[in-house]
């Protein structure tokens, strides 16, 4: 296995940890900055909105670069923002170092995946996208547990510092590792732009929307939800994280398998899934063995949407895999604002925090919608391919 897969792949952990290990802090960093929880929440929707707008912009501007000087560029710029989150001294100063941080998320998985198909033969180049984004998995299953742990223990900053320091890691490794290539094809900037034509591609860029926004309605709030409503203690809720997280992990592998089988069918079973645990959950959340059991549910169910996801968007783009890959993740995390904001808005009406799991199910329904309207766009012969 090529070093420069596991420096990626290293690389995708420690994006992937600061995106999501603010929801496990969220009440140690309201409680520091003099913030309400949902005002806290904000700052999920910051770093998501620095996400869905940076990934198109940052994807452009660095279209036409060396792949590997690119690269380089944008984990300096998670490393700067991550530098300024850990030293920043209120809840304005740490808003605009997230949405610094998020600028370089989407546009360094898009490349990211390119490169690491093109650092093994053809018939492997699905395995070293994989070996990739196991890193973001992983981020979930051990850095944001960990993260939270280190948070809680010696404070939400110290999270943040460690996150830096893997970032640099990250960068020495990209630079050591990466090989320098003069043979890139030089991107055509007409092309890639006229790839986003056709409502098709932005149907299934909101369904994707729609299914973060479901999924980051919960898990913003998961933290306060556990600790007021079922009693979990700051301790208990790291283990329910890594609970999740494998639970998320589970649901990526599944969801590969069966998208291969029938991407249409993966998606509305998901979402009706999604729909229908979430509505649980507002009920199992006041005891501790069935709030555990559900939470792993929904993880599974989740994820198991990522994979369908990133197919189904790609049909559409093919002439312009990376800018197309590269805006479905800007539009998970446009969706990952969106559910953080429906989830503060719900906790701010004083519906309480039960309700939360309530307006994810709705947004799950929403999004099984908008597959059935992304496929009723699809040609008969592409819709045989996908679905055989």
């Amino acid at each position: 296995m090529p070093a420069a897969l596991l420096v990626l792949a290293l690389s995708s952990f420690a994006i992937g940890t600061t995106e999501f290990v603010i929801m496990g802090l969220l009440p140690e960093v309201a409680a520091d900055l003099g913030v309400s929880i949902p005002r806290a929440g904000w700052l999920v929707t910051g770093y998501a909105l620095g996400v869905a707008l940076g990934a198109p912009f940052m994807a452009l501007v660095t279209s036409s670069w060396p792949r590997k000087a690119a690269l380089l560029t944008l984990m300096s710029i998670f490393i700067a923002g991550n530098l300024f989150c850990a030293l920043a001294s209120d809840y304005q100063m740490l808003m605009v170092a997230r949405v610094i941080t998020a600028l370089c998320h989407g546009a360094f998985f898009g490349i990211g995946s390119v490169v690491a198909a093109s650092l093994v033969p053809a018939n492997r180049r699905a395995s070293a996208v994989a070996m990739m984004f196991t890193g973001l998995t992983l981020a979930n299953v051990l850095g944001v547990p960990l993260g939270t742990a280190l948070g809680q223990a010696a404070g939400w900053r110290s999270t943040f510092w460690a996150v830096t320091l893997i970032g640099v890691i990250a960068l020495i490794g990209l630079w050591l590792a990466l090989p320098r290539r003069t043979d890139e094809p030089r991107a055509n900037l007409r092309r890639e732009i006229a790839a986003l034509r056709g409502g098709g591609l932005w149907l299934a860029l909101s369904t994707t929307a729609l299914f973060a926004a479901s999924m980051f309605t919960l898990f913003t709030y998961i933290a306060p939800l556990l600790g007021e409503v079922t009693g979990v203690s700051p301790r208990g809720v790291t283990w329910t994280l890594l609970l999740i997280g494998l639970g998320l992990t589970l649901g990526n592998v599944l969801g590969g398998r069966l998208a291969d089988r029938n991407l249409k069918r993966t998606l509305l079973g998901v979402f009706l899934a999604m729909a229908v645990i979430s509505t649980l959950f507002s009920w199992s959340s006041q005891a501790l063995i069935p709030a555990e059991i559900t939470l792993f549910l929904w993880a599974v169910a989740a994820f198991a949407a990522v994979p369908a996801l990133q197919v189904n968007v790609v049909t559409y783009g093919a002439a312009a895999p990376t800018l197309v890959s590269t805006l479905n993740i800007g539009a998970f995390n446009l969706g990952n604002a969106l559910g953080a904001w429906v989830g503060g808005l719900v906790i701010a009406g004083g519906y309480g925090l039960t309700s939360v799991p309530l307006a994810a199910a709705l947004l799950a329904g929403l999004a099984l919608i908008a597959t059935l309207l992304t496929f009723s766009t699809r040609t008969p012969a592409l819709h045989t391919v996908l679905n055989e």
